[in-house]
């Protein structure tokens, strides 16, 4: 018995089955791929996401997530450009309110408080005051020398006034490095485009007294940070 023709009809079946099957395969993945969402929508179905998953609670809102371009652009999985870099610099420094009076310093033992207060802004609070707030500063810094346990997020500002040369605050020389730690402190993004320090006075975490203090912690020849 002469089977070829049975074996002719099915390896042309077979053919058949594999060249529907790829051609099958093949529109699935075009259409699958026509239909993957872009990079645009992606980031607002995780924005809804997100803002989803918070809610109010005391003073913590859900507002709170809502980004400005520093915390968008320097949260992406890509670096900034530098012309975003320069732009997200620029409106920082613009946000900054100098001090009234021209008065930079307050008390160091009040900025040394601070200093070690990591209170404030969280959902149990109160009230979102910044008077109840304190600085945290030893999360990141070393400050003064005494001081045995402290975070290594941000560099030593150890001596951060002698090193600078300030050994009188008041006088016109001291003027450049009172205007650069205090717009640090305001809102650090003005010379560091990703920072990861606290914008203190942009955020209102801290006020504008409390801002006084630290820079008097960080500045006056007599404070711990300089005088040891």
């Amino acid at each position: 018995m002469n089977h070829q023709p049975h074996t002719r009809s099915r390896a042309h079946a077979v053919r058949t089955i594999s060249l529907i099957g790829a051609t099958a395969v093949a529109a699935l993945t075009v259409i699958g791929c026509a239909s993957l969402p872009s990079p645009k929508e992606l980031d607002a179905q995780a924005a809804a996401m997100i803002k989803a998953a918070f809610r109010d609670e005391g003073i913590a809102k859900v507002d709170r997530i809502q980004q400005d371009l520093a915390q968008s652009a320097c949260s992406s999985d890509k670096a900034p450009p530098p012309e975003t870099m320069q732009k997200i610099m620029q409106e920082a420094m613009a946000t900054v309110q100098w001090p009234q009076g021209g008065r930079y310093l307050g008390d160091w033992k009040e900025g040394e408080r601070l200093a070690q207060s990591g209170r404030g802004m969280t959902w149990t609070d109160a009230s979102a005051d910044p008077k109840a707030n304190g600085a945290q500063c030893y999360n990141c810094h070393q400050i003064s020398k005494s001081e045995l346990s402290y975070g290594s997020l941000g560099p030593s500002l150890y001596q951060y006034g002698k090193l600078r040369g300030v050994a009188d605050p008041s006088s016109p020389a001291a003027e450049p490095i009172l205007k650069y730690t205090w717009a640090k402190i305001w809102n650090s993004n003005a010379y560091m485009a990703c920072s990861g320090m606290p914008r203190f006075g942009h955020a209102k975490l801290l006020n504008e007294d409390q801002i006084r203090h630290v820079m008097a912690l960080l500045l006056d020849p007599k404070s711990p940070v300089n005088a040891q």
